[in-house]
């Protein structure tokens, strides 16, 4: 998570408000009262900071583990929780749709946190290989609509992707797409069932980038206990 959303997170949540990270075992975020993860308790940790239980609020007893995914209520009540963080998980899992909807069904607002397309479509940076290889979608932000496209093999053709350099310029804050949600967002899968579309969509985007673009950013709210329904899915095939 960048450093800056961190700290406006912690400087806008109220004290008694209840939090769920969401995806967060690799980096669990230590001011969560509730997390949510395929990873156990004891594993937590493994990319970030090493485990300090007198610095965390969430504890075993606090501690889901289970596949996010499953399409499965997770184990929480309706509005459950005052805010939901879930950052750098939903390029990784198979199911993103479902991990949206039950995020909004459980949470009253929060913060997402994936790749820009300027970084999944960059290559070299980790491997020999475009992006992240772990990742299985690009994900495109608009306003506070999220869509996940499938991070088809095609990408590693020439003209389909960002050069190291173009990378390497890049800012912390351009690598990433931000939203901030109240109430509910916009989210879905784009399917492209013609390779002319795919083709398009990949070679338009890096013709159309300079290395000073920045990406769009999420609605950027002040947090307060929001009220109402929540918004439907949008998904677009």
């Amino acid at each position: 998570m960048l450093k800056a959303s961190e700290r406006q997170i912690l400087s806008e949540l109220e004290r008694d408000a209840l939090v769920l990270d969401v995806g967060g075992g690799a980096q669990p975020f230590r001011r969560a009262d509730w997390v949510i993860d395929i990873m156990e308790y004891g594993h937590r940790g493994l990319y970030g900071d090493p485990p300090a239980p007198e610095l965390e609020r969430f504890g075993p007893a606090t501690w889901v583990t289970r596949d996010i995914c499953l399409r499965e209520p997770w184990p929480f009540e309706d509005r459950q929780f005052d805010f939901a963080i879930c950052s750098h998980t939903l390029e990784d899992v198979r199911d993103p749709i479902y991990v949206c909807d039950e995020m909004i069904r459980v949470a009253r607002a929060g913060y997402v946190e994936v790749p820009s397309r300027l970084e999944e479509q960059s290559y070299g940076f980790q491997g020999p290989w475009t992006g992240w290889g772990h990742h299985r979608w690009l994900i495109d932000l608009d306003e506070d609509e999220l869509t996940f496209v499938f991070k088809h093999h095609v990408v590693e053709r020439d003209g389909d992707h960002f050069t190291p350099e173009f990378h390497a310029a890049l800012s912390s804050e351009q690598r990433v797409h931000r939203l901030w949600w109240e109430g509910g967002f916009r989210y879905g899968e784009r399917v492209f069932l013609e390779g002319a579309g795919l083709d398009a969509y990949l070679q338009d985007f890096v013709t159309a980038q300079a290395p000073g673009s920045t990406p769009p950013v999420g609605r950027r709210t002040r947090f307060k206990r929001p009220r109402g329904p929540s918004a439907q899915a949008d998904p677009r095939q």
